[in-house]
């Protein structure tokens, strides 16, 4: 009878240190499964990490790429205007010297006319000599209209290289440029204006938009054509509805 007991105490002890070690080693399993999905799933996170480092840095030497096009693109659009610039500036110089040499010669004609007609000459002669003036006097009429395209030239050339060279000087406009609102675009703030290129208008140039005399908005030129220009509303300058009809006149006039 006693070693019955005891064999059942032996058997009960035994099943008791198997099911401790079962535990035991579930325990550690499971710590195991954890630590191995833990490592996985750090991994895997790494391992997209890694890839989208990849794309972000092939997107970026794309786009420093293309930057490095447009600047070099700048540069040779700057040094274009740059040349132009120079070469209307001494066509203008040229110009000039031309207009005196004529404003002098008219001014000899006229001198000499008056001195024919003081002295009695012969009609033919004063004839003559009053077609010659008037010859000078048309010359000098074409070389001002010319230095006049010239200066226009030389000014819009001036405006574009402010915007290479990233001047923020103010443009100044034609004091007397006056316009007239035809299209308003409320969605993207924008409107266009029925003067262009041929009244004066450059490109960046600010003009205040008014209504009955009274101030309505700021706008910028953005884009100019022949006889008309687009201009995007200044952020700020916005005091009111911008509608078709309303004046615009320069906010930094030419002195």
């Amino acid at each position: 009878m006693l070693i019955r007991i005891s064999l059942i105490l032996a058997i009960v002890a035994a099943l008791a240190a198997g099911t401790l070690n079962f535990v035991v080693v579930k325990d550690k399993i499971d710590t195991l499964v954890t630590d191995r999905n833990t490592q996985r799933d750090g991994r895997i996170s790494a391992e997209s990490e890694r890839d989208k480092t990849k794309k972000e840095l092939v997107k970026t030497q794309g786009e420093l790429k293309q930057t490095q096009q447009q600047l070099a693109d700048t540069q040779t659009e700057r040094d274009k205007a740059v040349a132009t610039a120079t070469a209307q500036t001494k066509r203008a110089d040229d110009l000039s010297d031309k207009l005196a040499k004529t404003t002098q010669e008219r001014d000899d004609s006229q001198n000499e006319l008056a001195a024919y007609k003081a002295s009695g000459f012969t009609s033919e002669q004063v004839v003559k000599l009053g077609k010659t003036l008037k010859s000078q006097q048309d010359a000098m009429t074409a070389l001002n209209g010319e230095k006049v395209v010239l200066q226009h030239a030389i000014t819009r050339l001036q405006a574009r290289l402010n915007i290479y060279e990233g001047t923020n000087e103010d443009i100044a406009l034609r004091a007397d440029l006056k316009g007239k609102i035809l299209v308003v675009d409320p969605k993207w703030d924008f409107v266009v204006l029925d003067i262009g290129d041929e009244q004066g208008v450059l490109l960046n140039g600010e003009m205040l938009v008014s209504r009955d005399g009274k101030l309505v908005a700021k706008v910028v030129v953005r884009s100019v054509e022949k006889g008309r220009s687009i201009a995007n509303v200044v952020p700020g300058w916005k005091l009111g509805e911008v509608i078709e009809g309303d004046e615009v006149s320069p906010a930094h006039p030419a002195s």
